[in-house]
């Protein structure tokens, strides 16, 4: 006699085989992007969400509909999301090396939200946000990027299926008939060239056509969160944590990166000496145009520019090291003092358009240039856009836009201003 547990066992686990022999296979393997992605019973957005999966969650690919992809988790849940919330194999293991390679890199400066911001795996707003700043959340700053507005291309999760080949269609098989003759061609006017001619408005608009169109460009900021994680967020929707009292002196310009480089205390307050950088343009490649160095002065009780150099093209890294200057002195007591100073590198471009690192030494609150070696620039690559692309879409839309006029330059600093006093 069969105990009914037994029993009760042996239909589940049929039931459970016979669920399996009916699951769809699987077309291919696709990784969840977004933190938090939700299954949907159907592909409109008001369908109930049926399952879930977490950032880099493997998932089996079952079905696809134009962009819509009904994939299946590791429940064994089946439900449809957007393509663009998914990431192919080869597009999550570059972005675990990518992470990998960021914990590495120095930070830029400390920056801070002005509200809940999405971190996305590109520089592109369609790509999978899987991390979300919460307001005032401070992070580091490790490089910026210029990229092209709007979704970037990308390769397909699934290739899509090669289309047959229509048989060919049978001719008609009709009786032969030799073609009428071909009438002579009537002679041309005796103004024809005239006539062949385009009126001056139609060849400015045929002019202006053929104009290639500025390529409308966004600001991207690499960060660096305090859990390590790393993104790509909109730089416009951050800015620099340097106290107040230093940024007043931004003259309009961003701030893109600052350290601080010796402290001081005056009346028992402790206050910073610092070097930062900053850039006037909003669609540059390269990441500052000046560099600055406040010092706080003890008599004045106020900050005040100890060096400063503008109009050139700097590129992060900006490394704080120590630095040689000069040779050590014996004093009177058969002491040495050293000639070892704190101090920053900047890597800039020359005129002859190789660009060097430039070295200076902070000497108490002196800054003395100690010389330069070259320079590689320590870019972060995107995987789906190269930097060379950029840098031509930049110059055809700086081509493209002359110089803007007056008026149209002082409503940019006073939205600036705007922007960093009231945070709108």
């Amino acid at each position: 006699m069969v105990r009914p547990t037994v029993l009760l066992l042996t239909i589940l686990l049929l039931a459970a085989c016979g669920n399996k022999q009916n699951r769809a296979p699987a077309i291919a393997t696709a990784y969840a992007g977004p933190a938090t992605l939700n299954l949907r019973k159907d592909i409109p957005p008001q369908s109930p969400v049926v399952g879930s999966a977490k950032h880099g969650d493997p998932l089996e690919v079952i079905q696809r509909r134009r962009r819509f992809i009904k994939v299946r988790n590791a429940a064994g849940v089946e439900g449809w999301t957007d393509e663009h919330l998914l990431l192919s194999s080869a597009e999550i293991a570059t972005l675990r090396a990518f992470e990998k390679d960021v914990k590495s890199l120095p930070s830029q400066g400390v920056a801070s939200t002005y509200e809940a911001l999405n971190v996305h795996t590109e520089p592109d707003r369609q790509s999978p946000s899987f991390i979300q700043l919460k307001e005032n959340e401070k992070i580091d700053v490790i490089a910026h990027r210029l990229a092209p507005k709007g979704a970037q291309p990308r390769k397909p999760l699934i290739p899509a299926t090669p289309k047959r080949a229509a048989p060919p269609k049978k001719k008609r098989e009709t009786a032969k008939l030799p073609p009428p003759p071909i009438p002579a061609a009537p002679a041309p006017p005796r103004d024809w060239i005239d006539l062949s001619k385009s009126p001056p408005e139609i060849v400015a608009i045929e002019v202006e056509a053929k104009r290639p169109r500025p390529v409308p460009m966004e600001d991207w900021s690499l960060i660096r969160t305090s859990k390590g994680e790393s993104g790509w967020v909109l730089t416009s929707k951050t800015y620099m944590a340097i106290p107040d009292e230093v940024a007043q002196y931004a003259e309009g310009h961003r701030i893109t990166s600052y350290f601080p480089l010796s402290d001081i205390s005056d009346e028992g307050k402790m206050r910073h000496h610092w070097l930062w950088t900053t850039i006037g343009a909003s669609s540059a490649t390269y990441d500052f145009d000046s560099f600055r160095v406040f010092i706080w002065n003890i008599r004045r009780h106020r900050y005040e520019t100890a060096y400063i150099e503008r109009k050139l093209k700097g590129y992060f890294p900006v490394n704080l090291e120590k630095v040689t200057y000069g040779t050590p002195v014996k004093t009177r007591g058969g002491q040495v003092t050293s000639n070892v100073f704190p101090g920053f590198s900047v890597c800039v471009d020359k005129k002859d358009g190789s660009r060097a690192r430039r070295t200076f030494a902070f000497i108490t609150n002196i800054v003395r240039y100690t010389g330069e070696k070259p320079c590689e620039v320590a870019a972060i690559e995107n995987p789906q856009i190269p930097v060379e692309t950029y840098v031509a879409q930049v110059e055809q839309q700086e081509a493209a836009n002359p110089k803007r006029p007056l008026m149209e330059r002082v409503k940019g600093r006073v939205t600036d201003l705007r922007k960093r006093w009231f945070g709108w």
